[in-house]
């Protein structure tokens, strides 16, 4: 098949997005594909569309081609209105599919997928609508806590209104505060008193108007994949220091990751299920990724779900697919696979 990666964009996770694309594209080319990299927002402006999908094709050059405008993108915004860079609507509208390696805001949030769905264009993934209510923490919760989904405690903020004291809204310190539009735990601050509230506020607000205060949990931290409405094994993740911030996601070796993970088989159970009970409650289809934290007593609660999650060899979901004989390009593939299998029903 024909297959546009699409990657980069203008998000805070551009770089991860990067990676992970260009891993995608690597294996699905592995698996016979004419998969190609293209940037989102940057496009290719020396794309043609004779041959918009050679048999021959370097993703490394394609993945320095679009590393050379990150320090682009800031002017580039403010140069162009169109979101979608140079020949990307041709080549993904000429594709069978794109698969969408796109992370964080104008990518994971339900806009791309929504112009694609206006333009007939394929893509894996959840639908817009999903996408939308998944990137917003705030929504997330309220639905989680509708469909009785086990979650922590919070309330939402607003940058117009005054602010909120946690102990007013019935939590105690320490407290999490979040961006409620922001994924990779950009913009998510630990408060453990007053002071550390309004400087964690002021972080968060720096990414948007809205954020999510929630109790702090201590415990272990989980995620659990949910491919095509059914759960794969539990993987938990401990950052060697500190917790699970930006930098122990994707710094090298800072966090260690045990998949399956050493949790009883009632937990394991317990956690599947609540994680493909939070998919549905948000609407997810093809595939997603829901984060947990459980106390020591076996309380656990769900965090957050992501819709597009990180997709290298050694990102949480491929490593679970690992643990069940599946590997990273059968992965991407199937994949693929569960995507087109939706727009043919």
């Amino acid at each position: 098949m024909n297959i546009v990666v699409l990657a980069a964009g203008t998000s805070t996770e551009r770089l991860v997005s990067i990676v992970s694309g260009a891993n995608v594209c690597k294996a699905l080319r592995a698996k016979g594909h004419k998969a190609v990299l293209v940037d989102v927002f940057c496009g290719d402006s020396k794309a043609s569309s004779e041959d918009f999908f050679p048999e021959e094709y370097d993703v490394d050059e394609a993945q320095r081609y679009i590393s050379a405008f990150n320090d682009k993108v800031d002017d580039l915004k403010r140069q162009r209105k169109s979101f979608f860079g140079p020949n990307v609507i041709e080549m993904c509208s000429a594709a069978h599919i794109v698969f969408l390696a796109l992370h964080g805001a104008n990518g994971e949030d339900g806009r791309v997928q929504a112009a694609f769905d206006l333009l007939g264009i394929k893509y894996t993934g959840t639908d817009y609508i999903s996408s939308a209510l998944a990137m917003d923490k705030t929504l997330t919760k309220h639905l989680f806590q509708a469909y009785g989904v086990p979650t922590a405690p919070a309330y939402s903020i607003e940058k117009a209104d005054a602010p909120v004291d946690p102990e007013t809204k019935g939590l105690k310190y320490p407290v999490v505060v979040k961006a409620a539009c922001q994924g990779s735990s950009v913009g998510v601050t630990i408060a453990r008193n007053a002071q550390d509230y309004a400087h964690a506020v002021d972080i968060a607000f720096n990414y948007g108007d809205h954020a999510l205060v929630e109790q702090f949990v201590k415990g272990r931290e989980f995620s659990v994949a949910v491919i095509d409405g059914k759960a794969l094994p539990v993987i938990e993740i401990a950052p060697k220091q500190g917790w699970y911030d930006y930098n122990n996601k994707y710094q090298a070796g800072s966090t260690v990751e045990t998949c399956p993970a050493h949790i009883t088989a009632q937990e394991t159970e317990r956690m599947q299920r609540n994680a493909e009970k939070a998919a549905k409650a948000l609407g997810i289809v093809g595939y997603g990724r829901i984060d947990f934290i459980m106390e020591p007593d076996g309380a656990m609660y769900a965090l957050e779900a992501n819709t597009l999650p990180g997709m290298t060899p050694t990102s949480l979901v491929p490593q679970e697919a690992a643990a069940v004989g599946v590997s990273f390009e059968d992965l991407c593939e199937q994949l693929v696979d569960i995507s087109l299998r939706r727009y043919n029903n």
